[in-house]
């Protein structure tokens, strides 16, 4: 049994028009937090009285004001540098809108303390009751981007990357670099992609979404335009990190082969079909076999360093 109370454990809220809520939100957390920090991120409503009144007689109860608007990720990252000016142990990031359930907390923190996991986040997709209740347009937008976020960040054995209730280690979040930790919607990807290079393990924990009377307000139809781009430069920018300067291995020769040779073969195979079409003739055998070949060979090299990529991913214990 842990005694949650032997360790120092911080509540990072970051506060943007949410005043119907967060007051619920600080009372349902659980006794043991040591530290609530509320960050605000300049919103139309400003913080209720009643909690600025207790951060002035309470040390359990700290706010953090921005000096301009950063969103949720800017304003989750501020309240990461105060955990650890704090020095607190364990930091959990919970929204303000009253959607994720506190009583998951310690399903959050165990595998941390244990040293199963240094990074541990909710997942709605582990709970079938919990799928059935989130929104058809929504579950289908988190499934496909969540795949694609397995892709990019190579933790392939994650799911809900996107989920923004997670409890991090704070002696991990001194090792990361806020800067290529985006402020916006990307937060939570950007964050999974930076921990990435600092092989920390990360544990799923099934936990059901709560939706009430908050509505998102980005549209499902934005999602492409607002994450393929971003995705596809963290992909770049990890393969081109682990795999040609960090380390060169097997799956370094996979790429540098596979890749040309697979692009060769879409390309000349491409020219061809269109130049020879154009002269109403059949392309020669020769040129047919040595964009066949290209391809099958270049598909191979790429297969083969994918399944190295998924079986380097780094796992979380239990």
């Amino acid at each position: 049994m842990i005694n949650f109370e032997t360790y120092t454990i911080g509540v990072i809220i970051p506060y943007y028009n949410a005043a119907k809520h967060i007051e619920n939100v600080v009372n349902k957390l659980p006794v043991f937090i040591s530290k609530v920090i509320i960050v605000d991120d300049c919103g139309k409503e400003p913080i209720p009285e009643s909690l600025v009144a207790q951060s002035k007689t309470s040390d359990r109860i700290v706010i953090v004001k921005n000096e301009k608007n950063l969103g949720v990720g800017g304003a989750t990252k501020h309240g990461f540098q105060k955990a650890i000016e704090l020095e607190l142990d364990y930091a959990i990031k919970v929204d303000a809108d009253d959607q994720m359930d506190s009583s998951y907390i310690p399903d959050l923190l165990k595998p941390l303390i244990e040293n199963k996991a240094d990074y541990a986040k909710g997942n709605r997709f582990k709970d079938f009751k919990a799928l059935r209740q989130m929104p058809f347009v929504r579950k289908v937008g988190n499934l496909g981007l969540s795949f694609l976020i397995k892709v990019a960040s190579g933790y392939w054995n994650n799911f809900d990357p996107t989920n923004g209730f997670f409890a991090i280690k704070v002696e991990l979040l001194k090792q990361l670099d806020f800067t290529n930790i985006h402020r916006d919607y990307f937060f939570e990807s950007s964050l999974i992609a930076e921990l990435y290079f600092q092989d920390a393990r990360i544990k799923d924990v099934p936990m059901p979404a709560n939706y009430g009377d908050e509505k998102s307000s980005m549209k499902v139809w934005q999602i492409p335009f607002i994450f393929i781009p971003k995705l596809t430069k963290t992909f770049i920018k990890r393969i081109f990190k682990s795999y040609f300067i960090y380390d060169f291995n097997i799956a370094s020769i996979y790429l540098l082969f596979g890749f040309p040779m697979f692009l060769f073969g879409v390309i000349y195979g491409i020219y061809n079909w269109v130049y020879y079409a154009s002269l109403g003739e059949f392309t020669p055998t020769g040129t047919i076999m040595l964009i066949t070949v290209s391809l099958i060979l270049g598909f191979q090299l790429l297969l083969q360093a994918i399944q190295y990529d998924i079986l380097k991913a780094p796992k979380s214990e239990g």
